[in-house]
């Protein structure tokens, strides 16, 4: 442990020149199919005659 004290100075940290860039790319399809699907089995159950 005493061999780490003196390299502990010799860590710089240096703000990068570009912007940091995070790219989120959410994908909502299961909800809206799960939507869809929830709203197709209502119909079907309260118009059970024509189908």
């Amino acid at each position: 442990m005493l061999g780490a004290i003196p390299l502990a100075g010799c860590i710089t940290l240096e703000a990068p020149d570009e912007p940091i860039v995070i790219e989120l790319n959410i994908n909502i399809t299961q909800e809206v199919v799960y939507r869809l699907a929830e709203d197709a089995g209502n119909t079907i159950d309260e118009n059970a005659e024509i189908f």
